[in-house]
């Protein structure tokens, strides 16, 4: 790969290494002199001799599994309660624990349903406060009959 083409922080890198290599010859001095750590030099190192130049680039700090996750199978049961029944986070909740046997928190169901972008009902579905809920008729004059 020709050094044009290489982004910055891959140059940085193998800056490093051929500064050791070419340079010093100290790992210490040079980790010093770059402000960087002797693990992460190595770590470095070890990525630029087994992969090449492609080991210097970034790589995700994602973790490759999450063992505590939700399962698929309760994210679908938590959307089935909000689309067809309109449940709330903590109505969820209640109704997993009783009737299925799941244990989740309120915040959790809403994390979920948030992701989901589910966290609010249309406007037709959520909940009216009693003095709105109806429209009141009222007579154009007082005695009229209908």
């Amino acid at each position: 790969m020709s050094e044009p083409v290489m982004d910055r922080e891959v140059r940085r890198r193998l800056a490093v290494l051929r500064h050791v290599e070419e340079v010093t010859g100290n790992v210490a001095m040079t980790c010093r002199y770059f402000g960087i750590s002797r693990p992460t030099y190595y770590t470095w190192l070890r990525r630029y001799e087994t992969e090449g130049v492609d080991g210097l680039r970034e790589r995700s700090r994602r973790p490759r599994t999450s063992p505590t996750a939700t399962r698929a199978e309760v994210i679908e049961k938590i959307i089935h309660l909000r689309q067809h029944y309109h449940f709330g986070p903590d109505k969820i909740r209640m109704y997993l624990e009783r009737y299925h046997d799941i244990k989740i928190s309120k915040s959790g169901v809403w994390r979920i349903l948030k992701r989901l972008d589910m966290c609010r009902l249309p406007a037709s579905q959520r909940y009216k406060r009693h003095d709105r809920r109806w429209e009141r008729y009222e007579k154009q004059r007082p005695g009229h009959h209908v």
